[in-house]
């Protein structure tokens, strides 16, 4: 998958898991950002478990980025908490 396609897939999956973890409004852009490194996470977890990861721009990879993106997005809410950058 070309690196321009991840960085679709991120982007759609960080806007998808912004909404689904962050309900205060927080930074988008930092939310698509984490997004496109939930991407990878995503990919990289199916992997691990035996699953496939991400195979190119349909609705499973989409799916697979959007649970990699709540991880990371989680993650780093519940470290910095309430903070703003």
């Amino acid at each position: 998958m070309s690196v321009l396609a991840w960085i679709v897939l991120g982007l759609i999956a960080g806007f998808i898991a912004s909404k689904l973890v962050n309900r205060t409004g927080g930074s988008l852009v930092w939310d698509l950002v984490l997004g496109v490194i939930g991407a990878f996470v995503g990919g990289f977890l199916f992997t691990r478990f035996g699953a496939a990861g991400v195979s190119g721009l349909n609705i499973y990879s989409i799916l697979v980025a959007i649970i990699g993106a709540v991880v990371v997005l989680f993650i780093y809410h519940a470290l910095v908490g309430r903070r703003a950058l």
